[in-house]
C-alpha cells in the first residue's frame, strides 16, 4: 500500500490502473485525526456503558465505527481521494459515499443515544438543548432536508463552485464536509434511533427515500448526456495523457451516480421496509401487554 501526499500536477501522480485502485491510498491527516477521535469517544462511551452493566448491541458499533467512519476513510484517504481531482469519476464515487453511505451507518450507530446514556449531567443538558433548538428543527425538516439533498449536486456541478473547490484545498475538504452534512441531515431522522428532529412516519420515511431515486437518476443520465465538459478549464489544464479522457470520464461518472444511488436507495428502503415490520410488531406486542394488564386489574 502507498502513502504519500499526491499534488494535483500531473507529472506527480502515476496512471490509474487496477493495481492503484486499491493500493493508491493519500495521507490526510486532518480526517484521520478527526476520524480517530470520533472512533476513540465512541468506543469510551460503549466501555463506559458495559462496566456499569448496561447494554449496547455490538452491531452498533460496527456499524458506527467499521462502516461509517471505516467508510469515510475510504472517501477521503484510499485512491477515491488520491485521483478525486483529476478524474470526475472518482470524486463522483467520494459523493456518493459521503452523502448516502457513511450517513445510513452512523445514523444506525445512535451515537446521540449513547452520548446522552454516558455523559454527565451538564453536557448531557447541553446536548439536549442543540437537539431541541430552531435552528436544528429546522434544517431536520423533512421537505427542507430532501430539497438539500436533491438540489445540492445540480448546483453544484452546474455552475463554477465545483471547479472553484478543485483550485481550493479548503473549500476541496469543505465539500467533503458539505456532502456528509447534508446526507447525515436527510438519514439520521429517517433511519436511526436517536432522538432527534425531523421524524416521521415510517410510510412518509419510505416516500421521502423514494423521491430522491429519480432525481440522482435524472442528474447522473444528465451529466451522461452533456456535450458540455464540468470544470473544463481544469480538467482540460492537466494535460493528462492517460485514460479515460476528460468526456469519457464524465460519462462514468454520470453512469456512477446514477447505479450507486439507484442500489443505494434501494438499500435503504429495504432497511426502512424491516424496521417498520419490525417496530409494528413491537407496537402490537405492547399493546397486547396493556390489553393482559386491563384484564388482570378487570379482574
Amino acid at each position: 500500500m502507498t502513502w504519500g501526499t499526491v499534488s494535483t500536477g500531473v507529472l506527480d501522480v502515476l496512471p490509474l490502473t487496477s493495481d492503484r485502485f486499491w493500493t493508491a491510498w493519500t495521507f490526510a491527516p486532518v480526517p484521520i485525526a478527526v476520524l480517530t477521535a470520533l472512533a476513540a469517544a465512541y468506543c469510551w462511551a460503549y466501555r463506559a456503558l458495559r462496566r456499569r452493566g448496561d447494554r449496547w448491541p455490538v452491531w452498533r458499533v460496527v456499524s458506527f465505527v467499521g462502516l461509517g467512519l471505516g467508510s469515510i476513510l475510504v472517501a477521503t484517504c484510499s485512491s477515491l481521494a488520491t485521483y478525486d481531482d483529476m478524474l470526475l469519476s472518482m470524486h463522483m464515487a467520494q459523493h456518493v459515499i459521503l452523502s448516502m453511505v457513511a450517513p445510513v451507518f452512523l445514523a444506525l450507530g445512535a451515537p446521540v443515544t449513547l452520548a446522552l446514556r454516558v455523559l454527565p449531567q451538564r453536557p448531557r443538558q447541553g446536548l439536549l438543548r442543540v437537539l431541541h433548538s430552531r435552528v436544528v428543527a429546522f434544517v431536520t425538516l423533512p421537505p427542507v432536508t430532501l430539497v438539500l439533498l436533491i438540489a445540492s449536486p445540480w448546483v453544484l456541478y452546474f455552475s463554477g463552485w465545483y471547479a472553484a473547490t478543485l483550485r481550493s484545498p479548503l473549500l476541496h475538504e469543505l465539500l467533503h464536509a458539505h456532502f456528509l452534512l447534508i446526507g447525515c441531515l436527510f438519514f439520521w431522522p429517517l433511519l436511526g434511533m436517536d432522538p432527534v428532529p425531523g421524524r416521521v412516519a415510517y410510510p412518509f420515511r419510505l416516500l421521502m427515500v423514494f423521491l430522491t431515486l429519480p432525481f440522482h437518476a435524472f442528474l447522473g443520465v444528465t451529466i451522461m448526456g452533456t456535450k458540455r465538459l464540468i470544470a473544463a478549464d481544469w480538467y482540460q489544464s492537466l494535460h493528462r495523457t492517460w485514460p479515460p479522457s476528460p468526456m469519457v470520464d464524465q460519462h462514468l461518472a454520470g453512469a456512477v451516480l446514477w447505479a450507486s444511488g439507484d442500489a443505494v436507495g434501494s438499500l435503504i428502503l429495504a432497511v426502512l421496509f424491516v424496521q417498520w415490520v419490525r417496530s409494528s410488531h413491537q407496537e402490537a406486542a405492547r399493546e397486547d401487554r396493556r390489553l393482559d394488564r386491563q384484564e388482570a386489574v378487570a379482574r
